[in-house]
């Protein structure tokens, strides 16, 4: 913190602390959260003192607004703490309560504290629903300067945790245009190093070298600790891939340092980790392994998940070095476990039989099959009291005639529920036709997505050489909208759902009528089960437009936030 605003602040300190004494219920309670969030940065265990005084005074004056405010302050405390968990918990049910209270300020932003926590803790896409909510509460209510630019910079950071470096750069540009105008050219500093990272995962190493050292000049300037070590272990990290372990282990011990000594958990499991990297380079194997089982442990601590995967991969890999190879392989299939559970790509299931078709269709042909046991038993009965007046002809004629009506009934029997079963076969073979058919589109439409995609990349190559160029770049262009303006495939995918899934779009349509055909198609591919990814790939869009999407179809459809918008389309 600068000194200039650290003066400022101690100033509003003392003088809150002096007129605590004299005041009393929401005056006393407000001045609590106030020393809460003053005092968070520089003495975080008396700022919680403070927050535990106001968390006791909301409960006592029972009134929801101020539980509300303690319970965001809680959240914002956690997540300061790097305890994701608790985090999450006190975010939510925060926002439950801004939610009933219709406080649209406090609830964009528990919504923007709770999506970085769901990030950290690998919840990717309920994080990104978090993000578009809190800029879409922020853009109603004109929210500009730091507000707006920290949305932006939090969508950015969730985009590049997806591996969408060039989207993410976009956020980060847009987040850099509104701290530029609101004159934060500390924000801006932040946006420097963002960048950097970006240009680190894209291996542009001195690109990233460049971003990170101005990035530093600043904050060294300013004297943010925290700030300084995050950029020191970036440095280092770039100096671990370019094999310079000298620079990266200088910088690493500085930045792990820092962290320590100013508290930040996940700083110090982060460095540690890279540290234990450089250790594992060198050769020193024991050395290594000691820093990953310390980052692990962090890890677990504060839930970082995903952060925390590449722990159980690297513990398995030294003890793999070590000669333990049982260790090892128990690491490694712990890190898979793990990282399916947090990164869970969700394949395309069987698809649902038409249940209600076919027991309705079943339960009309046993009633079907009554009546005609009913009609035989009448004409039975009617020749009861036939063979009773001609009980006098004979007993023989009576069992001949009994004898017949039986084994006319019996036969009658056996062919109902042979065509009975017929008729269940054919349900059965056709619901099975429908389910490879509709199985057999959903693959050609994900190969027709490949297929455009390559298409692109073949573009870009052929940009790289003019000559190349000239002679294919329109004709690649024409085939490309070409294959793109058909939707035959739709058409045909669209059908053979409907039958299986039961006038699905008719459904959707009952619920709200002016629902697009793009959002249709949508709901039929989470109907499917399948993931983000997928959808993207055959929408041919970037992931972050499909979870916009979702987002806009479930508030369409009118569903509130506890609500799965996958679960209640399956119920459809």
């Amino acid at each position: 913190m600068p000194l200039v605003f650290y003066g400022q602040n101690k100033s509003k300190i003392d003088s809150i602390k002096r007129l605590l004494p004299t005041q009393r219920d929401t005056i006393k309670l407000k001045s609590y959260g106030a020393l809460n969030r003053l005092l968070i940065s520089s003495d975080t265990d008396l700022s919680k003192n403070y927050l535990d005084s106001l968390v006791i005074m909301a409960k006592e004056l029972d009134i929801k607004k101020f539980n509300s405010l303690a319970l965001s302050r809680l959240g914002y405390y956690y997540y300061y703490i790097s305890d994701y968990n608790k985090a999450e918990y006190y975010n939510n049910e925060a926002i439950k309560l801004h939610r009933e209270l219709n406080l649209k300020a406090p609830l964009y932003k528990a919504l923007n504290v709770l999506g970085v926590s769901q990030k950290y803790l690998g919840k990717l896409e309920e994080s990104m629903e978090s993000h578009m909510e809190s800029l879409a509460l922020k853009e109603e209510l004109g929210v500009s300067g730091f507000g707006l630019g920290a949305s932006y910079v939090n969508i950015g950071n969730l985009l590049a945790e997806l591996d969408n470096f060039e989207a993410s750069n976009e956020y980060y540009l847009k987040a850099s245009s509104v701290f530029e105008e609101a004159g934060l050219i500390s924000y801006q500093a932040q946006i420097l190093h963002n960048i950097g990272v970006n240009q680190d995962e894209l291996k542009n190493y001195d690109k990233a070298l460049e971003y990170y050292f101005k990035s530093l000049e600043h904050f060294r300037k300013e004297k943010k600790h925290l700030e300084i070590a995050k950029i020191l272990n970036s440095i280092g990290g770039v100096y671990l891939k370019q094999d310079s372990l000298n620079k990266a282990k200088k910088y690493l011990k500085e930045s792990l340092e820092l962290s320590k000594h100013y508290g930040e958990k996940q700083m110090v499991g982060l460095t540690t980790k890279n540290l234990g990297n450089v250790y594992f380079k060198e050769g020193d194997f024991n050395k290594a392994l000691k820093h990953f089982k310390e980052a692990s442990a962090i890890s677990i601590e504060t839930g970082t998940l995903t952060r925390g995967l590449n722990n159980y991969q690297q513990m398995a890999k030294t003890y793999a070095a070590l000669g333990d190879y049982n260790k090892a392989y128990k690491y490694s299939d712990l890190h898979f476990q793990k990282y399916d559970s947090v990164f869970k790509k969700e394949k395309i299931e069987q698809i649902n039989e038409l249940e209600i078709k076919y027991q309705t269709e079943k339960k009309e042909a046993a009633i079907a099959l009554q009546k005609e046991e009913i009609k035989t038993l009448n004409i039975q009965a009617k020749n009861d009291k036939l063979t009773k007046t001609l009980y006098g002809v004979g007993m023989l004629s009576f069992l001949t005639i009994s004898g017949l009506l039986y084994f006319g009934f019996k036969q009658r029997l056996k062919k109902n529920k042979i065509e009975r079963e017929k008729q269940e076969a054919i349900y059965k073979q056709e619901i099975a036709f429908k389910k490879k058919e509709l199985a057999s589109q959903t693959l050609h439409l994900v190969q027709k997505s490949t297929f455009i995609q390559e298409l692109k990349e073949n573009l870009e190559k052929i940009k790289q050489s003019p000559e190349l160029f000239k002679v294919e770049f329109r004709r690649l262009v024409m085939l490309l909208k070409k294959e793109k303006a058909e939707d035959k495939d739709w058409e045909i995918f669209k059908s053979y759902f409907s039958e299986v899934h039961n006038n699905f779009d008719n459904k959707l349509k009952s619920i709200y009528a002016d629902i697009t055909e793009k959002e249709i198609r949508l709901a039929s591919f989470l109907r499917m089960n399948l993931s983000t990814k997928e959808i993207a790939s055959m929408l041919n869009v970037l992931p972050e437009s499909v979870l916009k999407s979702k987002y806009r179809l479930k508030k369409k459809l009118k569903l509130d936030r506890e609500t799965d918008l996958n679960q209640f389309l399956n119920t459809l």
